[in-house]
């Protein structure tokens, strides 16, 4: 099943979040997160991202939302890092941090490919969150 990274500048953002995706998606989606600064500050850190990918990679892929767009500089150095068999199954979303994961993770919890959850993710961006007059 396709997992989820949650890399933010704050890790009490991305827990709140993961809390969030665990309650709708259930146990069956493997989320984490890669937040914060190791010294408790904000910020974001490409090896902790690189390591939140090796740690819930179960080869069917891995899909990570970003808060904002400074933590894709992290994320890009974090590909780097690595394997190319690895990096081919990893995605990097820009969709809304928080309905973008929750879309994300019903759609893996379908058992869709790491293609399907990531257009998931990315509807999002059409998603209203007032109601339209």
């Amino acid at each position: 099943m396709v997992s989820l990274v949650l890399v933010s500048h704050s890790r009490k953002l991305a827990e709140g979040l993961q809390e969030m995706v665990e309650q709708v998606a259930g146990p069956e989606v493997r989320v984490t997160v890669a937040a914060g600064t190791q010294d408790g500050r904000l910020g974001t850190s490409a090896p902790a991202i690189t390591d939140a990918i090796r740690m819930v990679d179960d080869g069917h892929g891995v899909l990570f939302l970003i808060d904002l767009g400074s933590a894709a500089l992290s994320a890009d150095l974090a590909l780097e890092d690595l394997e190319p068999a690895q990096r081919e199954r990893v995605r990097i979303s820009a969709a809304p941090f928080v309905e973008g994961a929750i879309l994300a993770a019903v759609e893996a919890t379908l058992g869709s490919d790491l293609d399907a959850v990531a257009a998931a993710a990315a509807r999002a961006f059409d998603l209203p969150k007032l109601p339209q007059d």
